[in-house]
């Protein structure tokens, strides 16, 4: 997807050459018409110079127009206007979340004809002179949703149509100040979508090593990337049993990932991703109910967000280091597969009793955050399609936030809500790790059904008590089900927002 932003005054808009037009009205925009029905004397004399703003502004004095976040007006060639399709969409209070529903409902509505083979669009947002960076976000974040197609598997693809889309602020001093929004929109829109082709592939598209290759191709020229790639032998030497136990019942052979994105001081210490990366996830011996197995290509949603989150980086290239670290294997039940009531040895060199080996995300987890100690990292955040309990407790708007760090929790619950990406802090008393323990081990697996996800995030917190860590329970969020089944690619838009406020921190404390 492509944007470009540009300021362009009412008659210029409607004498651009596009396919479809788009228009967000603010209820503000209502407001200013006079209470006689009619617009005030400036307004009119505006409306003059350009039909496009003249029929907005009749719209709204006629009632035509609602301004309800969503609510849509289609005009088709309207008299004075270039573009064939005028959309005026109402967008509410101008917010990022009433903007957000108002272009996705407008790009909904917009259905190019057969003959294009692309399509052009113009977002106008002139009548939004207060506009901030994250609703000019949003609207983007909105825009490429909306058009988003997959293709990979299919035999006839039908290919996003609309790859064009021309953003138009209200004045140049607007453009000049959401520059730098604007910019990490549009690196975030291309992180999203390879988060999204990377979880929608089916899993025999999407093995762990085919998702080691994803990885390997974002290390371009001047991308500020490189990454490394383990086998089963090294895995092993570095004594990772845990990881190793999950993937001994598939004949994939699992990948240990590990990026690197160096985009400051070789002294600043990084912050650090751990991705789960299970490519398909049957359950193992505890197998999973057939029905919507078919949905557990998308338990790697984790990983695919860092894959996203370093698309973006290679994109915007902010001043910080970031490392990603995915585990990745199958969980299958063949006759190598490992039992309920295994004990293994994690690389930390605790022990783990094995109680359901449908809870093996915490057990491939695990082993990389205790890899991640021997990177010093500055902050550790790990994502993960870890619970059907989190979905219990907050349904698919909010991903579960777990750490103890008051910091940290309130970075990243700034950072999502203000990319329409959010997360909801959830308890870790130590009560909740009474559930975990074992007569046969230093640790169980699983606590229990009674605050499943919680338990889940005390087992993980055992193996991260040399840094400042959260966990991001991503079951809930990362993809839909039903008629709109696919990825969401969250949360790659809370990560790459907490990591580019996480520059402008360390700039101010260096300035300090």
């Amino acid at each position: 997807m492509n944007f470009e932003i540009k300021t362009l005054s009412w008659q210029a808009t409607a004498d651009a050459v596009c396919d479809a037009l788009i228009v967000l009205v603010p209820a503000s925009s209502a407001k200013a018409i006079g209470a006689s029905g009619k617009a005030t004397g400036a307004q009119t004399k505006q409306a003059k110079t350009s039909e496009l703003e003249q029929l907005m502004r009749s719209a709204l004095q006629h009632g035509d127009l609602d301004t309800a976040p969503g609510k849509l007006l289609q005009c088709y060639r309207p008299q004075g206007v270039r573009a064939p399709r005028v959309i005026l969409a109402g967008a509410g209070t101008g917010s990022a979340r009433d903007i957000s529903r108002a272009v996705a409902a407008a790009f909904g509505a917009y259905k190019p004809v057969k003959a294009l083979k692309t399509a052009t669009v113009m977002l106008c947002l002139t009548e939004l002179p207060d506009l901030s960076g994250p609703a000019l976000q949003a609207a983007m974040h909105a825009a490429a949703a909306a058009t988003y197609t997959y293709t990979t598997s299919k035999s006839k693809p039908e290919p996003r149509k609309i790859n064009q889309i021309t953003v138009n602020v209200a004045h140049p001093s607007t453009a000049k100040t959401l520059a730098s929004d604007f910019a990490q929109a549009q690196a975030g829109v291309q992180g999203v979508e390879f988060a999204k082709e990377w979880a929608n592939r089916p899993a025999n598209y999407a093995t762990p090593t085919m998702l080691a290759q994803a990885a390997q191709s974002l290390v371009k020229p001047k991308s500020g990337i490189r990454c490394e790639v383990l086998g089963p032998q090294a895995v092993a030497a570095l004594g990772m049993g845990s990881f190793m136990s999950v993937a001994q019942g598939s004949g994939e052979p699992l990948r240990f990932i590990v990026l690197h994105y160096n985009g400051a001081a070789k002294s600043q210490a990084p912050t650090v991703l751990v991705g789960k990366g299970i490519t398909f996830d049957t359950g193992g011996i505890s197998i999973k109910p057939a029905a919507d197995m078919d949905e557990m290509k998308f338990d790697m949603g984790g990983a695919a967000s860092v894959l996203g989150t370093f698309k973006a980086l290679s994109v915007l290239k902010p001043a910080i280091n970031v490392v990603g670290l995915i585990p990745s294997c199958d969980n299958m039940p063949d006759g190598k597969a490992v039992k309920p009531g295994d004990v293994v040895t994690s690389m930390s060199g605790q022990t783990i009793e094995i109680l359901n080996t449908d809870a093996e995300g915490r057990l491939i987890l695990c082993d990389a955050l205790t890899y991640a100690e021997r990177l010093k990292p500055r902050v550790v955040v790990d994502i993960a399609t870890l619970t059907g309990a989190c979905v219990v407790a907050l349904g698919h708007l909010r991903s579960g936030l777990f750490t103890a760090d008051d910091a940290l929790a309130s970075a990243l619950q700034k950072a999502g809500e203000e990319a329409l990406d959010p997360c909801w802090r959830m308890p870790l008393d130590d009560d909740y790790a009474e559930g975990l323990k074992s007569n046969f081990a230093d640790v169980a697996n699983v606590g229990g059904r009674a605050g499943g996800a919680i338990t889940a995030a005390k087992f993980l917190q055992r193996f991260a008590t040399q840094y400042p860590w959260a966990h991001l329970d991503i079951a809930g969020t990362a993809w839909k089900s039903g008629a709109a089944k696919g990825s969401t690619g969250r949360p790659v838009s809370l990560l790459l927002n907490y990591l580019v406020a996480s520059v402008d921190i360390a700039q101010a404390a260096i300035k300090k």
